[in-house]
């Protein structure tokens, strides 16, 4: 059954008993099967048995993803090999990639997990769910599949990219749930408007969307679009994968699977944890995973968590969607600088596409952000004037949002590279 309500909606004193137990039989196994952990622990003076109540995790060690390439590949796994039934691994662009294991029991957490996060989109054994997450070393595809079939749902493993063709099934095998990037979901809908097909025809009832940062407005134009609910969805292999966290329909913060995940916020600088509604990084801890738990893995999400009950009933904390990454911050002149915070304020101007660049450059030891938005083809041959009004509107309210000042260029329509997957928001030429 993927609604639990005995769970999802325990008493935070009763689940916080249940966490306790969890959290000290998870640090008893790491202790005890990886080196790493071992010596960390002993470090700080501090052994599994010292672990009373949920308080005594500030106690615990630190893990970041420099960690897991330190000991690549198997390093930092808790289970024997004969136990692992699948590996995941991140692209490793930035050197050598991070490697996850799962046991069979891993695997069919994993899809109970994401049945969650359809089941919060609607879905049932009769939704026809198209996962248009990549499939391969990606957690995405695969989690997704596992998750809709958990469900009972009838899937449609097409992976991405291949878009006239996603959309030509969709039409189809009558798609209910759509599962793919959100930046990926408005290419389809201009796609759509090329082949002459009207979004709202499909039988498309909702869509999980996730693996990339994306604001309200988004949101808003994929629902208006399409005529969907749009769920966000959040993970990250080191973790799991897809389905540590997922809105509900009331759509006020992405419930978190607290039976499987400890979530805490951080000062990034300090490293103090920070109470509830303070904005700051996200630390996970498994409590419920063989292959690879990890022990207060910092995210480098930067967001914030709510442990108020919620109106769907649920109790499980709440984070709210993530604003950036503390490693994908831009710092320009002593600023800090968010993507999602120009996006916020591009997808509130008419006449501006939800395509757009950010590029960074140094000249002179002063640092220039110039912001590249697609215009609408129409107010793109439109006179002069009209262009320089818009491109000063959009200065403007850009300026009042980060408080510096930017260049914005106004480009063609299809002129910034679509993404089949995660969107490249970002050129640092610095």
């Amino acid at each position: 059954m993927i609604w639990n309500q005995k769970i999802e909606c325990m008493d935070r004193e009763q689940l916080s008993v249940l966490q306790t137990e969890k959290l000290r039989k998870t640090a008893q196994k790491v202790y005890e099967n990886v080196p790493f952990y071992k010596q960390a622990f002993d470090e700080l003076g501090v052994k599994p048995d010292d672990i009373k109540s949920l308080d005594d995790l500030q106690s615990l060690p630190f893990t970041v993803k420099s960690d897991l390439r330190d000991h690549y590949p198997f390093g930092l796994f808790s289970a024997k090999s004969e136990d692992i039934v699948r590996l995941h691994a991140s692209s490793g662009t930035t050197g050598k990639p991070t490697v996850v294991g799962y046991t069979a029991r891993d695997i069919k957490n994993w899809g109970d997990l994401m049945a969650r996060s359809f089941a919060f989109a609607g879905g049932n054994k009769n939704s026809v769910i198209q996962v248009a997450y990549g499939y391969g070393l990606f957690t995405g595809g695969l989690g997704a599949h596992y998750g809709a079939e958990a469900l009972g749902a009838t899937t449609i493993p097409i992976s991405g990219g291949n878009t006239k063709r996603q959309i030509m099934l969709m039409q189809d095998f009558g798609t209910t749930i759509i599962a793919a990037t959100p930046s990926y979901m408005l290419f389809m809908a201009e796609t759509m408007e090329e082949m002459g097909v009207d979004p709202k025809s499909l039988k498309l009832e909702a869509g999980v969307f996730g693996a990339e940062p994306w604001t309200e407005a988004m949101r808003t134009e994929i629902e208006q679009r399409f005529g969907i609910l749009a769920i966000d969805i959040y993970g990250l292999s080191e973790i799991m994968g897809p389905g540590v966290a997922s809105d509900c329909e009331c759509k006020c913060g992405l419930h978190i699977s607290e039976d499987f995940f400890l979530p805490e916020i951080i000062d990034p600088v300090t490293l103090k944890p920070l109470p509830y509604g303070s904005e700051g990084e996200l630390v996970f801890t498994t409590i419920d995973k063989d292959g690879i738990p990890l022990i207060r893995y910092r995210t480098r999400d930067i967001t914030s968590l709510n442990a108020d009950t919620c109106e769907c009933g649920r109790t499980m904390v709440r984070m709210q969607k993530v604003l950036g990454r503390s490693d994908d911050m831009l710092i320009i002149r002593g600023v800090n600088v968010f993507p999602s915070q120009i996006e916020g304020v591009l997808m509130d101007i008419a006449g501006v596409s939800p395509h757009y660049q950010i590029v960074v450059d140094r000249a002179h030891n002063f640092d220039r952000l110039e912001v590249q938005v697609e215009v609408e083809g129409s107010l793109f041959s439109d006179e002069v004037r009209r262009l320089e009004e818009l491109r000063a509107k959009i200065q403007a309210d850009i300026q009042t949002v980060l408080g510096i000042n930017v260049k914005v260029s106004l480009v063609e329509p299809k002129t910034i590279e679509r993404s089949m997957g995660k969107a490249k928001r970002v050129i640092d030429n610095r």
